[in-house]
Parts: C-alpha cells; sequence; structure tokens
C-alpha cells in the first residue's frame, strides 16, 4: 500500500460527509442556528490553516488561505454572526492539536491532508444544500464555490509525502489519523450544541 492510499484509507474512516451534521445539512434539515455555530466555530480552525501551509514553506498558498479566510467571515456574516474564539470543547481541542502538528514539517503534511483531502466534496455537498435548502445572499456561498474542485492541494500534500522517508511518513499518517477524528469531533460538538441530541 503506497504512502497516498494509507492517508485516503484514514481519511475514509472519518470520512466527513458521513457526519449526521453534514447529512442533515445535505438534507436541508439544520436550523439557521446549526449553521450560525458551525461558521463561528469552524472559522476558528479555517484560521489556522495559514500555519500549516507556512510550516511547509508554502507562502503563496498560506496567503491563499488568509484570502478563502475572507470568504469564511462573510458566509459568517451572512448568517449574522462572526469568527471569533472557539468556545465548544472539542473545537478547541481541535485548535490546539493544530498548532502542535502545524509545528513540524511531517506532522503539518497529514494534518492538512486530513482537510485538504475531503475539502472539495464537502464543499460541493455544503454549497448545494445552501442553495437548495436556505435563503442566504450569494456571500454565503462563495468559500464553497472556491473549494468545491481544488483537488490540488491534496495533490501536492500527497506527492510530498510520498517522498518523506518512512518515520517521517509514520508521523504524518499518525498526524492525518489525529486531524481527521478532531474534525469529526468538533463537527459533533457543533451538532450536539444546536440541540440535535447525542450524535449517532
Amino acid at each position: 500500500m503506497t504512502g497516498r492510499e494509507r492517508l485516503d484509507q484514514v481519511v475514509e474512516r472519518w470520512h466527513l460527509l458521513k457526519h449526521p451534521f453534514y447529512r442533515a445539512w445535505s438534507a436541508g434539515d439544520l436550523p439557521l442556528e446549526a449553521l450560525r455555530v458551525y461558521a463561528r466555530e469552524y472559522g476558528a480552525w479555517i484560521a489556522q490553516l495559514p500555519a500549516g501551509w507556512r510550516a511547509l514553506g508554502e507562502e503563496a498558498t498560506a496567503r491563499e488561505e488568509e484570502d478563502h479566510l475572507e470568504l469564511w467571515r462573510a458566509f459568517a456574516r451572512a448568517l449574522g454572526t462572526e469568527v471569533g474564539e472557539a468556545e465548544l470543547p472539542k473545537v478547541r481541542a481541535l485548535l490546539e492539536q493544530a498548532r502542535r502538528h502545524f509545528a513540524r514539517p511531517e506532522t503539518a503534511l497529514g494534518a492538512l491532508y486530513a482537510f485538504e483531502a475531503q475539502q472539495p466534496a464537502t464543499s460541493r455537498a455544503k454549497l448545494e444544500g445552501l442553495q437548495q435548502f436556505y435563503d442566504l445572499p450569494e456571500d454565503a456561498h462563495e468559500y464553497f464555490k472556491a473549494h468545491s474542485h481544488n483537488e490540488q492541494e491534496a495533490e501536492a500534500l500527497a506527492r510530498r509525502l510520498e517522498a518523506l522517508p518512512p518515520e517521517a511518513q509514520a508521523r504524518a499518517l499518525d498526524s492525518c489519523a489525529q486531524t481527521a477524528q478532531a474534525l469529526w469531533g468538533a463537527l459533533t460538538d457543533v451538532y450536539e450544541r444546536t440541540a440535535r441530541g447525542p450524535c449517532p
């Protein structure tokens, strides 16, 4: 099994499109308050991404992620909220983990891959849900439009990971697994916070 295949196996186990929160979003079953909490809390994670790319020496991508953060903030404003400090415990745990993983190139590779490998598919699903079920300004759609077809970032991360020596690859894979689980946990916290009951 290649390094990329091992990464994808981990990501598939925790793929966010399987999460009840995103399934409810795609069905139009989320109340607006759930989207507000999501925009506010998850925005703190989006704000961490430039640091991960800078750990890899990818300054241009880091600046692009800063531009994308502004699109996320527009999404939050369209919902009547703002990105701020995370309050939910599992979101805060995700951010603390990101700070640790973004301190070293190999663990930054794994952590970023856990997110970037999923982002085109999750963005397409969220965009479709917003357009079909939620009457929001066009600004609410722009972040998801921008990420619906950006598979090149995951491809670049996978190539870099497969060039690492075995020990560094193992650290990257572990970081990917931890981040995938932490992303799932953060979404569970949002789901449960917005009065949908315990996450199945």
